[in-house]
């Protein structure tokens, strides 16, 4: 005799191959039999944690992961990072608890339409269509990018499956078992890797790709621009390949960091997070290929990004629009898969150019220590502190970055600090940055993302950027944090604010007392939870860093970093100006 939830652990377990979740009632059952059943599970302690541990467990992975909640409360508490995992088109299967089929209770919600708000697809499982359900629910959540709930009536968890009908069937027989199982789960397919399901074909016309080329092989100073898109097409090799024909000066957005082979002729990432000097030599590009970017307001500059007129060639497997702070350039759309169409434009650009292109050699600054490589670390000669008496955020994340692990994996809360670890911190993949958040404009979710990365990559060093607001938002699972990650720096950048609102509300004339924190004692707290708490006034302080790297880098070590909320993240300033503050 097979429950539902019995019956639902073992299809999942053909999907995905870990699992995150909170136990309750709509639940219980089902984290049981996965367990049994030998899935990976790690428990978290609130259920945003469920969805953003698997969103960050398959960013980093490339392998589809399960979440799973409670009904009502729990279910509501899962939907921030469920819109983040919807904007970031992250695929995954939330499990949920849900009203009995029987109809609603006093504290039950229509979750369906829950989902629904935030464009993510519900599927209600049933004793009759368990395998058909989940099949269906992994076949659309990798073809679609996105994630997707299931959802289980209450009254059902513990319901019997009918069972396969067997008369007159020899069970001994293996042949005629195999032919049986296939039979009653017609589409089962085992966990893979993500990337290359559901390619796409190409639909850029030979016309469009001919233009393509012309503008290419024409530019004098050609840059190359690529997204995460272009990391999840496993495009690094053709990206590679086009940079050297054309000669060109690569760069990349924040998720795409390390995309490029070449880092000699890499810019690092675009827009606010960029070294200035480096921002300007795009702007003089006369010729721009994107490849799986967005080209948000915040990669372009707010419009700033590409001079006038600059031709702009965009791959992009979806129908997307040049962008709203861009109408100044010359915009064409390749749409497709970036493998395909830079190979296409690889080709063409072989039959019409005598010989590769050489801009990117004649580029001065591209040298270690160069004009396009040095980054300001604020005041780090004079100790590093600023008038406040308080660290400069700059000079922290360079002496932090003298001391991590090369074997790490960075995760960034949202914030104001966001920038410090993207500016100073290299990372050598872009599934070694995860930035769980920004799509969807949240805080609260670094915490929240660590058990899924630790999953992931579990001999790895885990490097967790947060501030102060967000760290307090997602408390609960610091101790998630230290339970799971076998080797795990947390910096906190403690500035007693939110630092995002002060700089640009603040800066408006606001009340700047509810933008406030008094200052909290992370330091204290990670030790009460079993990690080493390092509260830092001073860059001396970070000598302890070094020490716990040279013992082993095993455990939790929190960074306690008390800065001065008087410093202004460059991309924080190109929003102050977008809104008509004076940032001189």
């Amino acid at each position: 005799m097979t429950t539902l939830t019995e019956a639902l652990a073992v299809a999942l377990t053909r999907h995905a191959d870990y699992a995150f979740g909170l136990m309750g009632n709509g639940n219980a059952h089902l984290i049981d039999a996965l367990v049994k059943r030998g899935m990976p599970f790690s428990e978290v302690r609130h259920e945003v944690a469920t969805v953003a541990s698997a969103d960050a467990y398959t960013r980093v992975s490339g392998r589809l992961a399960v979440a799973t909640a409670t009904y009502g409360a729990g279910y509501t508490n899962t939907l921030t990072a469920l819109a983040e995992a919807a904007r970031a088109r992250t695929p995954l299967l939330l499990v949920v608890g849900d009203a009995p089929s029987t109809g609603p209770r006093a504290w039950d919600i229509d979750q369906e339409l829950a989902a629904a708000a935030l464009g993510v697809r519900t599927y209600v499982v049933g004793v009759d269509d368990v395998d058909y359900v989940v099949d269906r629910a992994a076949k659309t959540a990798l073809r679609r990018r996105s994630p997707v709930v299931i959802a289980i009536p209450y009254d059902q968890v513990t319901a019997v499956v009918p069972e396969p009908v067997t008369e007159g069937i020899d069970l001994n027989d293996p042949s005629i078992m195999r032919d049986l199982a296939a039979a009653t789960l017609p589409s089962a397919t085992p966990a893979a890797n993500i990337t290359p399901s559901y390619r796409p074909a190409t639909a850029a016309t030979s016309t469009e790709l001919t233009a393509a080329v012309q503008a290419l092989v024409g530019a004098q100073r050609p840059v190359i621009i690529a997204g995460r898109g272009a990391w999840l097409s496993c495009a690094a090799e053709q990206l590679s390949t086009v940079a050297d024909q054309l000669g060109a000066v690569t760069a990349s957005t924040a998720l795409g960091r390390g995309i490029f082979a070449k880092q000699a002729f890499d810019l690092g990432i675009t827009g606010g997070f960029g070294q200035e000097a480096a921002m300007q030599l795009i702007s003089e590009a006369d010729a721009v290929l994107v490849v799986g970017a967005s080209l948000n307001q915040f990669t372009m500059r707010f419009g700033e990004l590409f001079g006038e007129g600059t031709k702009v060639v965009r791959v992009d497997v979806d129908q997307v629009s040049p962008p709203a702070t861009a109408h100044h350039i010359d915009y064409q759309l390749l749409r497709g898969d970036a493998v395909d169409v830079l190979t296409s434009l690889s080709e063409g650009i072989a039959a019409a150019q005598s010989a590769p292109g050489t801009w990117r050699e004649r580029v001065a600054g591209l040298e270690l220590g160069g004009t396009l490589r040095v980054l300001d670390e604020g005041s780090r000669a004079e100790g590093g502190l600023c008038a406040d008496g308080r660290l400069d955020p700059r000079a922290v994340a360079a002496r932090v970055a003298e001391s991590l692990p090369e074997d790490r994996h960075v995760t960034s809360d949202g914030g104001h600090f966001i920038g410090w670890a993207n500016m100073f911190w290299p990372v050598t993949s872009p599934e070694r940055m995860i930035m769980i958040g920004t799509a969807y404009q949240s805080i609260g979710l670094g915490f929240s993302t660590v058990a899924g990365v630790a999953a992931a990559a579990p001999e790895s060093t885990v490097v967790v950027t947060t501030g102060d607001g967000g760290g307090l938002m997602a408390i609960a699972d610091l101790e998630t944090t230290i339970r799971t990650a076998k080797s795990c720096v947390v910096v906190v950048w403690n500035d007693g604010s939110y630092g995002a609102e002060v700089h640009l509300y603040g800066a408006m004339g606001l009340d700047e007392a509810p933008m406030r924190i008094p200052d909290v004692n992370f330091a204290g707290v990670a030790a009460a939870l079993g990690a080493t708490g390092v509260r830092v006034d001073s860059l001396a302080d970070l000598d302890a860093l070094d020490a716990w790297r040279e013992a082993g880098a095993q455990g939790t070590i929190l960074l306690d970093c008390r800065i001065s909320s008087t410093v202004v993240a460059p991309y924080q300033r190109e929003i102050q100006a977008v809104n008509g503050l004076d940032v001189d």
